[in-house]
């Protein structure tokens, strides 16, 4: 079967290109701004991309199409679409229909957390020698890629609520009618399709009702909204995880000396003890990701004990913290965060891991509901954990960033040039200091631009510019230059 992909270089739809050919099918595909590193993944694959959404790229036709959620009506190639009736459908539809039938389909949802949790999974799978598929928003380093078909039945797959396509504007969730559902947490987002909370919530209810009895629901028993929108009716039992334990988490946790980063901590289990993690993560946040994975690769069969051992061999995420250089004693880190919850919570592991030392933080609030400035008065609040903070507020930002800086006082600072921002920063930063930029997409390659221009500073020389390119399929290129996916 020949499948055509509109939107092919976004993560989710690299990913579902990746599975097709893996099945077998002849796949090709569009985009516009197709350059590395999605591009070059895909044409390692044999997967034809041409540029643009032109009309002409549908001769001769497809047997189908699978259309990716940038797409919009009026585009010349969506029309023609829809004008010879050739047979359509969303990634979400697809994959549920040619893919996750009969599988045993592991979803994790939630505002935060859903790409460390299911790459999380998919590794303790993995571990226990279970080859299961997957499709997650990152490339998890102990895979390096984003997505396979695996060896059924176990299928594990981020599951965002993000809407599906420009035709079907429910949840993506929706589609992958889950065995095992994590649900993370749950705050507002996507303020460019949901009006509120109670939207958000609604939607995942909708997912909730798609669980099977037989099924199980893994949620975050310290999340409020979890907890409503699991009373607006549940008919799946649920197991409870939550890092300081309560009434409905089965699943907790116990400090453990001289890991104030949380690199070590002890898993619980209605209160007994189960075994000690010891990884390379370090954050709150991540341990919560952590009793996630274990307890929905417990319903899928895998012992608590393996998955602690399997945890003690994960690799990391690209984008995810990530390390990305250090020049001159100064370390510069990656991050993926673009919600103020998720801001605090990076901060504060980075915190925990260096102490005293200076932590600088540079933010591109880039997501759609940054760029409306949904949550411009939590931001400072958020980045209270840095020594210093930087604001890049593009022309077209569409609000005051002026007033984020403000409110941050002596720390605060503004750029509105790339260029300039790196400049400053190398000039300014100075050896034992930790820089975090953190984006939802390639921050105009400030990354290798810092690191290029410590390079000059510290050593003469220019070779850090070679640190520029991001890691293959870590939401760089194409495939974070849109938001329009919701993966993350």
């Amino acid at each position: 079967m020949h499948i055509h992909i509109l939107g092919v270089c976004g993560t989710f739809m690299g990913g579902i290109a990746a599975i097709a050919k893996a099945a077998g099918h002849r796949v090709t595909g569009s985009d516009r701004n197709v350059y590395p590193p999605m591009s070059t993944q895909l044409a390692a694959l044999g997967i034809e991309v041409v540029e643009g959404f032109e009309a002409g790229q549908l001769d001769p036709a497809p047997d189908i199409v699978v259309v990716g959620n940038v797409m919009r009506r009026g585009q010349p190639v969506v029309e023609a679409l829809l004008d010879r009736g050739i047979p359509y459908a969303s990634g979400p539809e697809w994959l549920a229909r040619e893919v996750l039938a009969g599988r045993w389909v592991l979803a994790v949802a939630g505002t935060h957390g859903k790409t460390t949790t299911a790459s999380l999974l998919a590794w303790i799978l993995e571990h226990a020698g279970l080859e299961p598929g997957f499709l997650i928003g990152g490339v998890p380093q102990n895979f390096g890629a984003s997505a396979r078909l695996g060896r059924p039945p176990f299928f594990v797959i981020e599951a965002d609520e993000y809407d599906t396509a420009f035709f079907d504007k429910r949840a993506k969730f929706v589609h992958y009618r889950p065995r095992t559902a994590v649900l993370n947490n749950l705050e507002f987002d996507h303020a460019d399709i949901y009006a509120d909370v109670a939207a958000i919530e609604r939607q995942f209810h909708h997912l909730i009702r798609t669980v099977p009895g037989g099924g199980r629901i893994v949620w975050n028993a310290a999340d409020a909204r979890l907890r409503e929108t699991l009373a607006m009716g549940c008919w799946t039992p649920c197991e409870g995880f939550a890092r300081a334990g309560g009434p409905d988490a089965r699943w907790s946790t116990r400090a453990v000396a001289h890991a104030e980063d949380f690199s070590r901590f002890e898993v619980l289990e209605e209160g007994r003890s189960r075994g000690v993690v010891e990884w390379p993560l370090i954050g709150a946040h991540n341990v919560d990701n952590a009793l996630a994975a274990i307890a929905a690769a417990r319903h899928a069969g895998v012992p608590v004990a393996q998955s602690i051992a399997a945890l003690a061999e994960f690799r990391g995420i690209a984008r995810r913290m990530q390390l990305k250089g250090e020049v001159g004693g100064v370390r510069v880190y990656d991050d993926f965060a673009h919600h103020p919850t998720a801001i605090e919570t990076t901060l504060d592991g980075l915190r925990r891991r260096v102490g005293p030392a200076r932590i600088v933080a540079v933010l591109e609030p880039r997501s759609n509901t940054m760029r409306m400035g949904v949550h411009r008065s939590a931001l400072a609040p958020s980045l209270a954990g840095a020594d210093e903070a930087w604001l890049y507020a593009p022309a077209d930002l569409g609000w005051d960033a002026g007033e984020v800086v403000r409110a941050l006082g002596a720390r605060g600072r503004l750029a509105d040039d790339i260029e300039q921002l790196a400049a400053a920063l190398a000039k300014s930063l100075r050896p034992g200091d930790n820089v975090l930029i953190m984006s939802n997409g390639g921050f105009g390659g400030l990354h290798g631009k810092l690191i290029a221009a410590l390079e000059q500073r510290f050593t003469g020389s220019d070779k850090g510019a070679t640190h520029a390119q991001q890691p293959a399929g870590s939401g760089g290129g194409r495939s974070r230059e849109r938001s329009a996916e919701g993966l993350g």
